[in-house]
């Protein structure tokens, strides 16, 4: 009996002991794999994490019976830089444009929409500003709309950085002076797509009864086409070196780009985002976005291999998870925010619709291969960003069978034949979609002269 009873009293100490060494191994582990540190510098969090967080697999899943196309296309041979027909960017301004000065009055902008249609309207109310010699105050950005975001504009861009770039445009605020802050405003929806005229004609002529003009709008109040240089390439500076990220955003941004990357040298970008809409009516009008399952039909006839790492840069699926079971089924590796960063990490950004989407937004512009499943204002936002740079690569598959529509620099689209008012305004190729040629200018190098020349 007693002998009994020390075989059960020594196996339980080997039983703790051994659960002991398991739960040491575990933690030596979790703490190898997952080193981390936080520090400040400049006042902001900076994140210095390893590559793949802990709770992913460390290397991108082998290719399954699915993977066909390897047998088809050589893997390497799926991305081609477009050409960029030696296109630069262009973005400074003639030599007798003047830097700013006293201004008339100030200019209050309320922006309306998602991220990158709040974007276009502070960029074009940047030049608003500039034709009416008006002082910008820092823009109040949209809290009421669909994304119901209650982020200020320190909160998604760098304030300090917008206000230094502009300083030789226009003068920008952070707030009005509080001895107007109680003086009558007039309050304005800025006309769509209007040109030079009627801003300095019909909103300058407020100055002789206002101090302050609030801008009740920003998407669309500036023309696309048909404006002075100096204020295309103002709009450019603006968008594309002024309104850059907060540093916390684009540490954040850095961090997914890089565990990325992490699974592969390539990364495709799929986006969406949900609405209440009328599928039906929708689909019928050829509005409707790729749902998953086509998305994932559409790479596979492409040629991407069953390996290939996608970002899904969007929010709350469209019929939930159920809806990615086709597309997860031919590509397993499948990522986005939630699975790259922990719960902590993404906790500051978590109830901010506008910069979740700009995590995305990172995201996508430093995707090798980007593919809308339908022609949004992240689409369009991405897109330009491309043109302005290198431009996105595309697949062999699609070059052979978009001649025409390889992502090389083009010039703008103007107008479709036949339209009239504001359909034909609609029409036109967005501005921020394709800044050609206002931004963007191709170099022509003689050899004979040794010398460059710029052709506008």
């Amino acid at each position: 009996m007693q002998k009994r009873r020390w075989r059960w009293r020594t196996l339980g100490i080997l039983r703790k002991l051994l659960s002991c060494a398991i739960g040491s191994i575990g933690l030596l582990a979790l703490l190898y794999a997952h080193q981390q540190e936080i520090g400040m510098v400049g006042g902001e969090q900076s994140w210095i994490v390893e590559l793949v967080p802990p709770h992913l697999p460390r290397a991108p899943l082998p290719p399954s019976k699915l993977d066909v196309a390897s047998e088809i296309l050589d893997f390497d041979k799926l991305w081609k830089p477009p050409s960029n027909r030696d296109y630069v960017p262009c973005v400074e301004p003639s030599s007798n444009y003047t830097t700013s000065g006293g201004s008339q009055g100030y200019l209050l902008v309320h922006t309306n929409g998602g991220l990158n249609q709040m974007r276009a309207g502070i960029c074009d109310m940047v030049a608003v500003a500039r034709i009416i010699n008006a002082t910008l105050v820092i823009p109040e950005l949209d809290k009421r709309s669909f994304w119901q975001d209650t982020s200020n504009f320190s909160d998604v861009f760098d304030q300090d950085h917008f206000i230094s770039s502009l300083a030789n445009d226009v003068k920008v605020i952070r707030k009005l002076p509080k001895e107007l802050a109680n003086a009558t405003r007039a309050v304005k929806h800025f006309r769509s797509w209007s040109g030079i005229d009627y801003y300095q004609d019909e909103i300058a002529s407020m100055w002789a009864d206002y101090q302050v003009i609030r801008a009740a709008k920003s998407d669309s109040r500036l023309a696309n086409n048909n404006l002075p240089p100096n204020i295309q390439k103002l709009r450019c500076r603006a968008c594309y070196e002024a309104l850059r990220f907060s540093p916390r955003i684009e540490a954040m941004g850095k961090l997914l780009v890089d565990r990325m990357r992490s699974y592969a040298c390539r990364e495709n970008t799929v986006y969406w985002k949900v609405k209440d809409i009328n599928s039906t009516e929708q689909r019928a009008k050829g509005y409707c976005p790729l749902t998953p399952k086509e998305v994932g039909i559409f790479l596979a006839a492409l040629g991407f291999p069953s390996s290939t790492p996608i970002y899904i840069a969007a929010g709350e699926i469209y019929g939930g998870d159920s809806r990615m079971a086709d597309l997860q089924s031919r590509y397993p590796l499948i990522m986005n925010k939630e699975k790259l960063a922990s719960a902590d990490e993404l906790e500051p950004f978590i109830n901010h619709a506008s910069q979740m989407a700009a995590l995305d937004y990172i995201v996508s512009v430093q995707s090798d291969i980007f593919i809308p499943s339908y022609s949004g204002n992240m689409a369009r936002a991405v897109e330009e960003q491309g043109r302005l740079k290198e431009g996105k690569k595309l697949s062999t598959r699609v070059i052979e069978i978009h001649k025409r529509r390889q992502g090389s620099p083009r010039k703008r689209k103007g107008p479709i034949s036949g339209t009239k008012g504001m359909d034909r305004f609609r029409s036109e190729e967005a501005f921020y979609v394709n800044p050609l040629p206002d931004c963007l200018c191709q170099k022509e190098s003689l050899s004979s002269m040794n010398a460059s020349f710029i052709i506008r």
